[in-house]
């Protein structure tokens, strides 16, 4: 095996990509999508106007458009391209390969938070769920009643999402050993198959069908009315437009500013009608990025880079959070079959237990170079970053030829907390949209949340113990924790310096190999940057429908609930509107 592959196999058990063969060539011919446009076909001054401009075709941004655009005319702005018709997204034996990929091309972007930790945002048509690992479960109750979310609505928009792109697992082997593991260390009872967040085991919905293929958020435009919805593609918003006028009560949002593929400039506004709004659902990332180059945020922020302020509010940007993640790499005696999430443990004590395993490529997958978010950058984890250069990636490289050969052979289970209670901020690098902003999560800076971890590590320690793991082991005994501590610590991939205790505190591993399952939140924060409804505090026109506007993440996964959250919302907002048209 070449250096090359070497490389990226090792990459494909860092992202965690296991996955099963399939095609599913004639989905898209089943679909009765609107058409999608590139941005360079818009005129460079919209003389259109739109009842809503929807900024972000992802998660909650589809469902969101699709339903506004059953009654009213719809504009929605995605700055990456189409799923369709990409194997690397579309099927789940290629699901790694997307989240490596930094070419221009790419549906993810890949960023590093300065905790050290690797990351990624999506950037194309479906947003997060074209990347991620398919899993799907609803929010706990409590998580409902604390948003203050309608409960019958909820339950109606749920299904809605679920009879159009989930599907039921065929369980794999793996998973299902990680279920009779966490039963018989005491996670039950057993739940079945379910959507619902329920204590105990249980296995989830999943975005892939039968076949391995993948069906993302961009299915859900089909439900919406092809007339009302016009969809830009590579459409890249850098400023909402405000109407400032002397004796306004406060700025109105009126229309947006975006670039096309090419790099053009283009303008698209709303109709002055009441009810017309810009929305904003750009993402954990891309949301509070776009307010702070829209003149909204604190105020030395925008001064910092001769924005103009039109609102100045101090919370923008601030309570960043990610669940944070730490696996423990478990070598087979055999090739493991390809698996992703599909079974969960959901301890009363805040921590989640899930798995994968397995590693495949498809032979016609799309393949671009992986620079900067290659394995072979969190070897250099130890080195100064000023010392970090290509020469000592290729002697990371080479040094892989060590690595013992079952480190190919095995799957993951992994842990990650409820929450978290650890917060940090995002702030602007520069005033270009298509430059990742500095993001800190501070993860652990909570005791509780390092106390979860741990809690969390000897969960799976206690799975491992059982007869239904150490009988698939290579010496059919099972390993001693501080020999898998050991292998973790490579297979664990982040720019965070290493230290001698890994295998002897369990606080200083959780630290040291923390990562990321992409599910971080917050920035736009409800009462604080918006209201109950969305809006933004002191902005008529504007709101922010995603999980910027979190506290916590939803859950065990947070796509179904942002899924849900596109539908419910745009439910509520055509019942608010035609209401008012009907003097209701």
């Amino acid at each position: 095996m070449d250096l090359i592959s070497r490389g990226a196999v090792f990459k494909a058990l860092v992202f965690l990509c296991f996955i099963r063969l399939s095609h599913g060539r004639d989905h898209l011919t089943k679909l009765n999508l609107p058409p999608f446009l590139k941005a360079s076909r818009s005129p460079t001054f919209q003389h259109e106007a739109y009842d809503y401009i929807i900024i972000g075709g992802g998660t909650a941004g589809c469902p969101l458009a699709a339903t506004l655009s059953q009654k009213y005319k719809v504009l929605l702005l995605e700055r990456g391209g189409s799923p369709y018709g990409n194997r690397n997204i579309t099927l789940l034996e290629n699901f790694h390969i997307c989240l490596a990929d930094v070419s221009p091309q790419s549906p993810s972007q890949g960023f590093i938070s300065t905790d050290g930790v690797i990351n990624a945002r999506a950037k194309v048509l479906g947003g997060g769920t074209c990347i991620n690992a398919g899993f799907y479960s609803r929010a706990k109750p409590s998580f409902v009643q604390k948003a203050g979310w309608d409960a019958e609505l909820v339950n109606q928009s749920y299904p809605w999402v679920e009879e159009r792109i989930v599907h039921w697992p065929k369980v794999a082997p793996w998973q299902a050993a990680l279920r009779d593991g966490l039963l018989e260390a005491g996670v039950s009872p057993y739940n079945g198959y379910s959507y619902d967040h329920l204590y105990g085991t249980k296995v989830g919905g999943t975005i892939f069908d039968e076949t391995g293929y993948r069906h993302t958020a961009a299915d859900l435009l089909a439900a919406g009315n092809p007339n009302n919805l016009r969809v830009l593609l590579h459409a890249s918003v850098n400023k909402i437009v405000f109407n400032t006028e002397k004796g306004k009560r406060k700025p109105r949002a009126i229309g947006v500013q975006f670039k096309d593929e090419n790099g053009g400039h283009h303008q698209a506004f709303l109709k002055r009608k009441r009810g017309s709004d810009i929305i904003v659902s750009a993402g954990a990332i891309g949301s509070p990025q776009l307010l702070l180059l829209s003149g909204i945020g604190p105020k030395n922020e925008l001064n910092k880079h001769n924005i103009s302020v039109v609102l100045r509010n101090e919370h923008v940007g601030k309570g960043m959070s990610d669940n944070p993640m730490n696996s423990i790499f478990v070598p087979m005696k055999n090739p493991t079959k390809q698996s992703l999430i599909e079974t969960v443990g959901i301890t009363d004590a805040g921590v989640f237990i899930e798995a994968s395993s397995g590693f495949s490529q498809s032979d016609d997958s799309i393949h671009w170079h992986h620079g900067i978010m290659s394995a072979e950058i969190g070897q250099l984890s130890t080195i100064p970053p000023k010392q970090r250069s290509f020469d000592k990636i290729q002697k990371y490289v080479q040094n892989k030829y060590s690595l013992p050969k079952e480190v190919f052979d095995g799957g993951f289970i992994l842990e990650k907390i409820d929450g978290p209670l650890s917060t940090g901020s995002l702030v602007l690098v520069d005033t270009d949209i298509d430059s990742n902003p500095n993001v800190t999560f501070n993860y652990f800076q909570h005791p509780q949340d390092l106390r979860r971890c741990v809690y969390g590590i000897k969960t799976i320690e206690k799975i491992l113990k059982t007869n239904h793991f150490t009988n698939l082991t290579a010496n059919g005994a099972g390993y001693p924790m501080e020999t898998l501590l050991n292998m973790s610590i490579s297979a664990n991939i982040n720019l965070i310096p290493k230290h001698t205790n890994d295998t002897t505190s369990l606080e200083q591993f959780c630290r040291d190999t923390v990562t990321t399952i992409w599910h971080y939140h917050g920035g736009c924060h409800v009462g604080k940057v918006v209201d109950q409804h969305y809006r933004v505090i002191g902005i008529s026109g504007l709101r922010v429908i995603d999980g910027s506007t979190w506290f916590s993440s939803p859950g065990t996964n947070p796509q179904a609930t942002v899924l849900m959250m596109g539908r419910y919302m745009g439910v509520k907002i055509l019942r608010e509107r035609l209401g008012r048209a009907a003097g209701v």
